[in-house]
C-alpha cells in the first residue's frame, strides 16, 4: 500500500524540490488568518509531506487511505482515487476545449479540475511557548518553503532563539511568516522563557504525526464527491460501487500550469 505521507529528510527533499522540467491522537493547531504563536524550533526536519483533498466550506480535508501513485511533479499517474478521476474528467474536458478554441470553457474546466486534485501539503512541528506543548500546523508547499528557509537560516541558533509564527491575509494572498524573537528577555514572558528552557537538547516527537491525518476509504471519498456536488456517474461510480481504473493512456497528467494553490 502506498504511504500517505513522507517524513523528516524525505519530506525535506520534496519541500526543497523545484518540480521543474492510529496514532498519537494529535490534531492540527488552529492557524487561521490573524493567528500568531511564539514557538521554539527543535530541528530542521520536524515535518511531514502529504497530499490532501477537500473543498473549502464543502468537504473537510482528507488523505486517501489507498493513495494514488504520484509522478515527480505530484500528479496522480496510476492507482487513481475517485477524486483523481473527477479531476481527470475535467482535465480531459479542458484539453478538448483547448483543441476547439473554447477559451472560456478552458478556464472553467481548469478551475474544476483543480478543485478535485490532491494538494501537496506540509505539517510542521513546533513547541508553543505559551503552553509548553508541541503544536503542528498545516501549510501549503509555498508557505512551508518560506518558513523552512527561515529555520535553515538560523539553524545554528535554534537553541538560543525563539520565533513568532504568524498567518495573515486571505485566499491566495495568505502569508505565513516565521520571525526570530530578537530580545527574548523583553519579548517573552517568564512562562514562555521557562517553556523555552524546558526543551533544551530535546527533539520533536515525530510520533505525533502518526494518526494526524484523516484517512478516507474509497466509499467515503465517493460520498465526499457527492457532497461536493460532483455527478459521480460521469466517472462510472455509484454509492457503494467501486471505482474503475481508467486506462493510463487515456488520462492526461496535469501540467505545472494547472497546479494552483487552494488555501484551506
Amino acid at each position: 500500500m502506498t504511504q500517505q505521507y513522507s517524513a523528516g529528510a524525505d519530506a525535506l527533499s520534496a519541500l526543497n524540490a523545484t518540480n521543474e522540467g492510529g496514532g498519537s491522537g494529535a490534531e492540527f493547531a488552529s492557524f487561521k488568518s490573524g493567528t500568531s504563536y511564539k514557538v521554539r524550533v527543535l530541528g530542521t526536519a520536524d515535518l511531514i509531506r502529504f497530499y490532501s483533498y477537500g473543498i473549502f466550506k464543502k468537504v473537510n480535508s482528507f488523505v486517501a487511505k489507498d493513495p494514488s501513485v504520484k509522478n515527480a511533479r505530484g500528479f496522480a499517474e496510476s492507482n487513481f482515487t475517485p477524486w483523481d478521476l473527477a479531476s481527470n474528467y475535467y482535465s480531459d474536458l479542458k484539453r478538448k476545449a483547448e483543441d476547439s478554441g473554447q477559451t472560456a470553457k478552458v478556464e472553467e474546466y481548469k478551475a474544476e479540475a483543480g478543485k478535485y486534485r490532491a494538494k501537496e501539503r506540509y505539517a510542521l512541528g513546533f513547541i508553543d511557548l505559551e503552553t509548553g506543548e508541541p503544536i503542528i500546523v498545516d501549510l501549503s508547499k509555498k508557505q512551508a518553503q518560506g518558513v523552512h528557509a527561515v529555520i535553515k537560516k538560523y539553524e545554528k541558533k535554534l537553541s538560543k532563539l525563539a520565533f513568532e509564527l504568524s498567518k495573515n491575509g486571505s485566499s491566495t494572498s495568505t502569508v505565513v511568516s516565521l520571525s526570530p524573537v530578537i530580545d527574548m528577555d523583553e519579548d517573552l514572558t517568564d512562562k514562555e522563557r521557562k517553556n523555552f528552557a524546558k526543551y533544551a537538547d530535546k527533539e520533536f516527537d515525530m510520533a505525533l504525526f502518526n494518526g494526524l491525518l484523516f484517512e478516507a476509504d474509497e466509499k467515503q471519498q465517493i460520498e465526499n464527491l457527492v457532497a461536493a456536488g460532483f455527478d459521480i456517474t460521469l466517472i462510472g461510480l455509484s454509492i457503494g460501487g467501486a471505482a474503475t481504473q481508467a486506462d493510463e493512456s487515456d488520462v492526461e497528467i496535469g501540467t505545472v500550469e494547472d497546479a494552483q494553490e487552494f488555501e484551506f
